[in-house]
Order: C-alpha cells, then sequence, then structure tokens
C-alpha cells in the first residue's frame, strides 16, 4: 500500500468526525444546563483535535511524493 492511498481512509475516518461535531455545535446551541455545555465544549474540543489530525494526514500522505510538497512539521522526524 502507498501512502496516497492511505489519505482516502483518513478523508473517509474524517466524515463521521464532521457529523457529529455537527450535532454537538447544535445541540451546544440548545442546551441551558451549565455542567452539560462544558461537557459538549470539551467533546467539541476533542474531536476537532482529531477531525484536524485527519485533515492534516490526509494531506500529508496525499502529497507526501511530490517535489516542493511542504510537509507539516508535526509529522517529520
Amino acid at each position: 500500500m502507498m501512502l496516497y492511498e492511505l489519505s482516502e481512509g483518513y478523508l473517509l475516518a474524517a466524515e463521521p468526525l464532521r457529523k457529529r461535531l455537527r450535532e454537538l455545535r447544535q445541540s451546544l446551541k440548545a442546551c441551558e444546563d451549565a455542567l452539560d455545555r462544558a461537557q459538549l465544549r470539551h467533546e467539541i474540543a476533542y474531536l476537532s483535535g482529531i477531525l484536524t489530525q485527519c485533515r492534516e494526514l490526509a494531506e500529508l500522505t496525499a502529497h507526501y511524493y511530490e517535489r516542493g510538497f511542504y510537509r507539516n512539521e508535526k509529522y517529520t522526524l
């Protein structure tokens, strides 16, 4: 398996995260309890980080072998 083939998997994994984040943000707008709002914000922050990583890794693996492609410093040794 080549790295560019992995990028599709990262994009597929990101889709349910996007949907869940959309649901959580809607719930946050409707929520009135302070404790529940805090928990929703925490989950949104956590899933947002995972979604960001999925996007970054999809980009990295899709273009890894291209000359001149800027590689994110977080994912280099």
